[in-house]
């Protein structure tokens, strides 16, 4: 089979079939999103599935999302952090917020779930440390603020995630004057660079095209 992105969502769809299954509070959230004419920039169903598993073999309790959208990824994350754990998770704008709480609400995990609205940059400040997971997921222009206050707000151990680095292959060109690409290039850099984070990234293709995810833990010189 042609490498196409035809033949990417085809894989992709097989493998959510097969590892993921079908959810109707998570397909319900989908449908709201939809119908709310929010941006189809959630997370794959797949990539639902991987955060789910590294807030349990990471045994996290407390977790962070910067980018809630229609609060799928969020769902995924409440879920795994499973009785007594919680998610605050951090949307820009209201009427995305407001989905989101109900999309939430609706899959049974709200008791678990803050939503905090405004700017990441405003927000983080503002929040209690102790986070065991961090999920980047917002806008690429900020991620080195965001990545920023995932060392600050974390400790040695945590775990954080930072989506949506492949950017069609653009982060190697040095030339590029997309600011979301040239967010990504400086987070990237600031993972491999900065001593709080040990990082690796891997490039991906399915449904979401060609992207990619970093993924670290936050040093002991964090501490």
């Amino acid at each position: 089979m042609d490498s196409t992105p035809a033949s990417w969502t085809a894989a992709d769809a097989f493998l959510s079939d097969l590892l993921v299954g079908h959810d109707p509070d998570l397909e319900a959230a989908l449908v709201r999103q939809r119908d709310a004419g929010l941006p189809e920039i959630e997370v794959a169903p797949v990539g639902g599935k991987l955060l789910d598993l590294l807030v349990r073999i990471s045994g996290a309790r407390r977790v962070l999302e910067i980018g809630t959208l229609g609060g799928y990824s969020t769902i995924w994350l409440a879920r795994a952090v499973g009785d007594g754990g919680r998610v605050v998770t951090i949307e820009a704008e209201a009427a995305n917020a407001a989905v989101a709480r109900a999309s939430i609400d609706e899959a049974g995990v709200g008791d678990r779930v803050e939503i905090r609205i405004g700017r990441g940059a405003d927000v983080l400040p503002t929040l209690v440390g102790g986070f065991d997971l961090v999920f980047i997921d917002a806008d690429k222009e900020s991620n080195t603020i965001y990545l920023d206050w995932a060392a600050r707000l974390g400790h040695p151990g945590t775990v954080v995630v930072l989506d949506n680095i492949g950017r069609d292959g653009e982060i190697v060109r040095e030339d590029s004057t997309d600011p979301k690409v040239i967010g990504t290039v400086a987070g990237l850099r600031m993972l491999g660079e900065d001593p709080r984070f040990d990082a690796t990234a891997l490039q991906t293709v399915g449904v979401k095209g060609w992207d990619g995810v970093a993924i670290a833990v936050v040093t002991d010189a964090a501490g």
